[in-house]
Parts: C-alpha cells; sequence; structure tokens
C-alpha cells in the first residue's frame, strides 16, 4: 500500500488543470468524481437492495426514506462547509503558496473531527424525536430510529473522508479518492451480505455494514494525506484551527452550508407530504430516489468539476480560460442530462425491480419516475453557475438565490397546494417548478452582476 501511494504521489507532483485542452481537462477530473460519487451513492443504495428484497418494504421505506432526508440535512451542511475548504486549497494550490495550503490542510482536518462529534451527538439523540416530528409511520418508525443511530456513530469517519477527498481533489487528484471509495464499497456489499442476507440483523446490519466500510475509507484517505510529499502534506502534530483559515473557509462554505441545509428541509417537508400519503408511497419514492440518485450524480461530479477547475485557474490568473471552461462544462452537462432522461424515461422499469417486486409499489414509483425524470435539464445551470461561482470564492448571492427559488417556493408550494390537491404528483411538481425559477435568477446574476460575468475579474489576494 505504501509503495502504491508514494508510485501515485510522483505521478500526481504538480498536478493542475491549468494547462492543456479544457474540454479534456474537466472530463478528466470528471469521470473519476462521477464513478466515486456512484461508489458514496452506493453504500446506501445496496443498502436499500438488500433490506428491500430480504427485509421488507417498511425495512425499505425506513432505510431510505425519512432517514436519508434526516442524515442528508446533518451530513450535507457539513459538506457544503468544507467546500469552502476546497475552494481555498485549489485557489492557493493554483497559485503555488505551499504555507497557505498547509494552514488550510490543517485547519480543514480540525474542523471535520469539531464537526463530527457535534453532528453525531445531534444525530443520536435528536433522530426519535425528527422523525416523529415528520410524521413517520408507526410501522417504519422503529426501523428508522435504529438506522440512524447506528448511523450516526459513523460520522466522524464519513466527514473526514469526504474533507480528505476534497482536499485531493483540491490539487487535482480525483483518482485516489475514486480507489478508495471503490475499496470501501467493495466492504459495504460483502458486509451487507454477512450481516443482513446471513445474519439476519435487518436494517441494524445495514447501517454497521456503512458505517464500517465508510471507516476503511477514511482511513486509506488518511494514509494519503500523511505520506505523500506534496504540499497538501498532513501532519497529525500540527492539526489544529487556525483561526484567520478558518474565518476564510466558514465564508467561502457557510453559504454552501447553508444553501445545503435549505434544500434538506425543503425536502424534510416533501418527505413529511409523502409519509402522509402511506408506506407504498413512501417505498416507491426512495426507490425512485436511488434511481434518481443517477441524475445527482453526474451534475455534481460536473459542479465539483468546474469549482475546481474554475479556482485553480483563477488562482493562476487565467480568467479567459476560466470562461471557456464554464461554457464547455455547460454544454457537456445539457447533453449528459438529456441522454439520461431518455434511458431512465424508457427503461425505469426494469431498476425498480431491482428495489421491489411489490406491485403497488411498482406502479406508484412509475409515476413518479415519468413526471419527473424529463425535467432534469431545467437544474443544469443552477449547478454549473452555481459551482463557478463558488470557484471565485462567490457564495453568498447564489446562496440567497437558492434559498428564495428553490426552497422557499418549494415550501409554499407544498404548504398552499398540496392540501388542496393531496396526491404524488402534486408534491413532486415542486421540484420542476423552483429548478425553473431558479436557473432564470442564476442566469440573470451570473451575466449581468457577477464577478465572472465582467470583462476583468480581480486574482486573489
Amino acid at each position: 500500500m505504501e509503495q502504491t501511494i508514494k508510485k501515485q504521489d510522483q505521478k500526481d507532483t504538480g498536478s493542475q488543470i491549468t494547462e492543456g485542452v479544457i474540454w479534456q481537462q474537466l472530463l478528466l477530473f470528471f469521470f473519476p468524481i462521477l464513478f466515486g460519487t456512484f461508489f458514496q451513492q452506493l453504500y446506501n443504495t445496496v443498502d436499500a437492495i438488500v433490506v428491500g428484497r430480504f427485509v421488507g418494504k417498511e425495512a425499505l421505506a425506513a432505510v431510505g426514506g425519512p432517514t436519508g432526508t434526516l442524515i442528508n440535512l446533518l451530513v450535507g451542511f457539513f459538506v457544503g462547509l468544507s467546500s469552502g475548504a476546497t475552494v481555498i486549497i485549489s485557489q492557493f494550490y493554483g497559485a503555488k503558496r505551499e504555507d497557505k495550503v498547509s494552514f488550510a490542510v490543517h485547519t480543514s482536518v480540525a474542523f471535520s473531527l469539531t464537526c463530527g462529534a457535534a453532528i453525531m451527538a445531534v444525530g443520536i439523540l435528536g433522530a426519535p424525536y425528527a422523525l416523529a416530528l415528520m410524521g413517520t409511520p408507526e410501522d417504519i418508525l422503529e426501523h428508522a430510529i435504529l438506522y440512524m443511530r447506528i448511523y450516526f456513530l459513523g460520522t466522524l469517519p464519513n466527514l473526514i473522508y469526504n474533507m480528505g477527498a476534497g482536499i485531493l481533489r483540491a490539487a487535482g487528484d480525483s483518482k485516489r479518492p475514486l480507489f478508495f471509495l471503490i475499496t470501501g464499497c467493495v466492504t459495504n456489499i460483502v458486509l451487507d451480505v454477512i450481516l443482513v442476507m446471513i445474519c439476519g440483523m435487518g436494517v441494524a446490519g445495514a447501517a454497521i455494514a456503512t458505517i464500517l466500510s465508510q471507516t476503511a475509507s477514511s482511513l486509506f484517505v488518511l494514509a494519503v494525506l500523511t505520506r505523500t510529499k506534496e504540499m497538501y502534506r498532513l501532519c497529525l502534530s500540527k492539526i489544529r484551527l487556525d483561526r484567520r483559515m478558518l474565518n476564510r473557509i466558514i465564508r467561502i462554505g457557510l453559504p454552501a452550508g447553508l444553501q445545503s441545509v435549505m434544500y434538506s428541509l425543503s425536502n424534510v417537508i416533501i418527505q413529511s407530504s409523502v409519509n402522509s400519503l402511506g408506506t407504498d408511497t413512501i417505498a416507491a419514492w426512495t426507490a425512485y430516489g436511488k434511481i434518481d440518485s443517477v441524475f445527482w450524480m453526474i451534475i455534481s461530479a460536473f459542479g465539483i468539476s468546474v469549482t475546481t477547475f474554475v479556482g485553480q485557474n483563477y488562482g493562476a490568473g487565467k480568467m479567459d480560460r476560466v470562461k471557456k471552461g464554464i461554457r464547455q462544462c455547460l454544454a457537456m452537462t445539457f447533453g449528459s442530462s438529456v441522454v439520461l432522461s431518455f434511458i431512465l424515461y424508457h427503461f425505469g422499469f426494469y431498476v425498480f425491480e431491482i428495489f421491489t417486486s411489490d406491485a403497488a409499489v411498482l406502479k406508484k414509483g412509475m409515476e413518479i419516475l415519468r413526471f419527473l425524470v424529463p425535467t432534469f435539464i431545467t437544474y443544469v445551470t443552477i449547478e454549473i453557475y452555481s459551482g463557478a461561482l463558488r470557484g471565485i470564492g462567490d457564495s453568498w448571492v447564489p446562496m440567497i438565490i437558492t434559498m428564495i427559488g428553490v426552497c422557499a417556493l418549494r415550501v409554499l408550494w407544498i404548504l398552499v397546494a398540496v392540501p388542496l390537491r393531496r396526491d404524488i404528483t402534486t408534491v413532486v411538481f415542486s421540484y420542476p417548478l423552483t429548478w425553473s425559477v431558479t436557473t432564470v435568477l442564476f442566469i440573470i446574476y451570473f451575466h449581468r452582476f457577477s464577478r465572472l460575468g465582467k470583462k476583468k475579474t480581480l486574482s486573489i489576494r
């Protein structure tokens, strides 16, 4: 393992994305992130498949419905915050400022440990109260509480992996995080088979398998960071919070964290509406969420790619390259969304059958899929423009736009429209409605008011 890490360090030394053909550089960065995100999503997807097939639809609804929404609320806030570290490190790395990179790395890891302890406590203690407030049906409540409490026991390794992978990606290394996720995913599958299918541990076995596999991924990423000779090397004795660097990270990352929270809170309200429609609908929504995650894997991979691309090139003062990269990334994301929408619309039923054979759940799931999949394209501009703006440190206005266009409008729709027509179509219409409005707002801000829309942009200090 140590020899492999050292060889990879030699290959990645000086690895940047400030040179070469732009679309090729974006794709070379995109694909490892995509596959990495795929394997990260596969953790919970495997859990859902195994418990759905071998425990029952109540367990399927518990593992992926209200629990997934609440987990995303807490963990998503940290991931948003950590994006500030990724932006800072990518900018300093592009500018070759080794001392600043080191400060940012050690502050980021210390920040992960602090947040991990807090999120673990909140998740374990607050699980039953949050699930009850969401109106989680009694037949899945016990399963959901058990799954959440075990899952949050693994918060520290989960956050350490996410931060460590972000550090590597900020330096242009998206391959090793992929390798570590594949290893963790294989571990998760093996443990799911042993703990759920063989030992009959139900949702507890699925949760234990997940946190053990996440621990394996975090150990790999720590091994790389502590053994590398690059400027982002992690020295355990230097892990501490540097106030100035932390303030800078939070200033950039907090809007993304708040944006994630607002997304999650609006999804909590949506999940509460779904919960009121019964276990079949909850199970169908859970299974759809796993299919739908394919789109989010692709869109987030492009978003991370453009953020890092913009960050490094902005740090290097190559603004013409920044703007060309944004345009090319936007075109590739639109094309990918159209192709994926066509495939899922026509062949999504066969994917649903992987999760469940229940006829009522399958029928409800296809109703959701056929309605939402054609609208994916309305979200593309939001992800790419907000990712590019984060790359230059512009996070607050995108957060405000998202708060108004997505979160506030989505909650308003659920509170006003759903009581008038209480069915799943009315609930999920909130997605394309809010995506379309927010896209218009982003286009106006990006081209008329943002620094990226102007002819000249200042470099980092």
